[in-house]
Order: structure tokens, then sequence, then C-alpha cells
């Protein structure tokens, strides 16, 4: 039992690396644009295209854990731990930093807030290149990720942010 627990954790920990690379190097290379893209430009509908990846990711977590119900260890705690991941991207990317939700609350301090001035940093870069912050859990600091943006010059110009971030608040504030 608390074998099985600790692998669910060190899954959820384990999935920010992952989400960071597949951010970075997938979403924003030549192959997962396509869909990414959709985060990035100005919202027409409740829905996206880059909603797909939730899909993939949801689709992977059923099969591990149908694969580990099946008798697979310890691939029923790896699914798990996946879900575990999901919905906290849910709850923190899609409803506190892109307010997807019929409510609103924005951070006025502490670690949510970075968190939240993070991802919109994320979007104040017109494309997919020069970007920072592509973890969705953890933030750097967000004097770090000022620094590199006005090194890289990939700073929009009018330093608002993209419809992708849907509620219209400046990305470095």
């Amino acid at each position: 039992m608390i074998l099985n627990t600790l692998i669910v954790i060190a899954t959820v920990v384990a999935m920010e690396g992952v989400a960071y690379a597949t951010h970075r190097f997938v979403m924003h290379g030549p192959l997962g644009w396509g869909w990414h893209r959709s985060h990035h430009e100005e919202a027409d509908g409740v829905l996206e295209k880059n909603d797909l990846y939730a899909v993939v990711f949801t689709v992977l977590s059923g099969a591990l854990i149908t694969f580990g119900i099946a008798g697979v260890w310890p691939l029923r705690q790896i699914g798990v731990g996946l879900m575990v991941y999901g919905i906290l991207y849910f709850i923190v990317h899609d409803g506190l930093v892109h307010q997807r939700w019929p409510f609103r609350w924005v951070p006025r301090r502490g670690y949510l807030k970075r968190l939240v001035q993070a991802h919109k940093m994320h979007h104040a870069v017109d494309g997919r290149d020069g970007c920072v912050s592509f973890g969705f859990l953890y933030a750097p600091p967000v004097t770090d990720l000022k620094r590199r943006l006005a090194r890289t010059g990939a700073l929009r110009s009018s330093g608002a942010a993209p419809g992708g971030t849907r509620n219209g608040t400046s990305p470095v504030t």
C-alpha cells in the first residue's frame, strides 16, 4: 500500500518534468505546434485545438490504469499519478491561470500569483519561439523570467497578453 502510494506521488512529481519537456519540445516544436498554436491565439469558443492534448493524456492514463488492473504492476499506480497530475493541471492551468471556469479568482500574492505571472510571461511572446516558463505547476522566479525575455528580445511590443490567456491581463505585472 505504501509503495503504491509512493509510486503515485513520484509519478505526479515526475510529470512536471515530462510536461515541461512535452510543452517545450513537442507543443512548441514543429510536430505539436499545429495543435498548440490555438492556445496562443485569440480564443473563439470554450474549446481549442490544444485541448486535444488533454484527450491524448487522458487516453494514456486510462490505458495505463487498465493494463495495471489487468495485472501489469505498477502501471495502475503510474496511470493514477498521471490522472492526478491532469486534475492538478486542469485546476491550475485551465482554471486559475486562464480563467476557463465560470467564476474568477486571481491570486494577489504568494506562489499562486507567481505561477500565474510565469505562465502569462510564457504567453507574452508572439509565436512559438522565445517563450519562457514551460512548466505547469512549477514557476521559476518572475525576475529571472523577465530577464530572459528582455535578453531574447522576444517580448511582444505591446506587452499585452494574447487572447490565449483568456482574461486580458498584462503578462508581466
